[in-house]
């Protein structure tokens, strides 16, 4: 297989071709020059000296090519070397950028991770089951798992604030009550006092004149706190 088969660069075929031009030009010198060295005159003859000129010439041309040709190669390869650092530099600092996604990545999917096994607190609402839920509020059927929780904690919220009205309701009337038995407990307490005083005043006024009216006037108390509303 030839070079040229081979390399399919223009610059490098270019090269190859001159350079088998320089040594074809090389090979006809040296045969030239033996030949004109074994010849029995020792001059040699105009057309020879012409021939070996020419080829002279344009072994020097072919040279010239070759060193202009390895000149221009080694600047390409400079080059070269510079585009292949530059780019090795865009490469690292690619690679670079890419572990930093690799690792903002990793860290995010951590991130995620946590957030989906953390124990939410409204995961411990006592909520209704769905079904249920459906059932007081149809127009739920079809929404997402996110709206359909968000709408199951406002019931949940809205059936909270219901029953507190109802228990402070109730408080209110507890301590109603509470009040209005501590006032029938007084008023109890003061009836026993009542008695005790109508019964010493009735024992002791017993057979005198104005022991009816002494009577009326201990049992007034006592008719009063009878004649009471509750």
């Amino acid at each position: 297989m030839s070079s040229g088969a081979v390399v399919q660069d223009p610059f490098l075929q270019s090269v190859l071709t001159a350079s088998v031009h320089a040594r074809e030009q090389c090979m006809q010198l040296i045969e030239l020059a033996e030949h004109s060295a074994v010849t029995p005159s020792k001059t040699i003859p105009d057309d020879t000296k012409f021939q070996l000129s020419a080829l002279q010439r344009q072994l020097n041309a072919n040279l010239a090519r070759l060193r202009q040709a390895s000149r221009d190669s080694i600047f390409e390869v400079r080059a070269t070397k510079q585009d292949t650092a530059e780019a090795r530099q865009e490469v690292d600092r690619l690679h670079l950028q890419l572990q930093n996604l690799y690792y903002e990545e990793r860290h995010l999917r951590g991130e995620i991770s946590a957030c989906e096994s953390y124990d939410h607190q409204y995961q411990q609402l006592p909520l209704i089951p769905v079904e249920e839920f459906l059932q007081v509020e149809p127009e739920h059927t079809d929404s997402d798992e996110k709206s359909l929780m968000f709408a199951r904690i406002n019931h949940e919220l809205a059936e909270r604030e219901v029953l507190e009205q109802q228990r402070q309701e109730l408080l209110r009337r507890k301590q109603l009550l509470v009040a209005e038995n501590k006032k029938r407990k007084d008023d109890l307490a003061s009836l026993d006092k009542d008695l005790e005083t109508f019964i010493d005043v009735h024992a002791h006024l017993r057979g005198l004149p104005d022991a009816l009216a002494d009577d009326c006037q201990a049992a007034k108390p006592i008719q009063t706190l009878f004649e009471k509303q509750y």
